[in-house]
């Protein structure tokens, strides 16, 4: 797919990635895992993370009136903004230097930069 589909149609991001329930699994179990030790979460659960709020928020915009999706959209900016956070403390992210200022650009970061991890996973 083009990024000019990526970037029409923002559910383009997460063609071929696995079903939500398991990724909501997965992040939930890492939360424990981190929660029970006391060690810091990796970049893949923050991109997971994530990638379940941003298609959750995407379906949601998709139902309901904009008024009933909102607390979905401000998860997922929320969880966006968390990965731009750790990418700027863990590799140097200049926000600004990226375009990732505003919550829409922060979560089209994480459709970025999923699409991208993706490419090297076996789902």
């Amino acid at each position: 797919m083009t990024d000019a589909a990526h970037a029409t149609d923002p559910a383009a991001a997460y063609a071929g990635a696995p079903r939500l329930l398991p990724e909501i699994v997965f992040v939930l179990r890492q939360a424990q895992i981190r929660r029970r030790f006391g060690t810091e979460q990796g970049r893949e659960f923050w991109l997971r993370k994530a990638d379940v709020f941003d298609r959750i928020a995407i379906e949601e915009a998709a139902t309901y009136a904009p008024e009933v999706a909102a607390t979905a959209v401000d998860a997922a900016a929320n969880a966006a903004r968390q990965l731009a956070e750790y990418d700027v403390t863990h590799t140097g992210l200049s926000l600004r230097g990226s375009d990732v200022v505003t919550a829409e650009d922060c979560r089209r970061y994480v459709r970025r930069q999923y699409r991208e991890w993706s490419r090297t996973q076996r789902f």
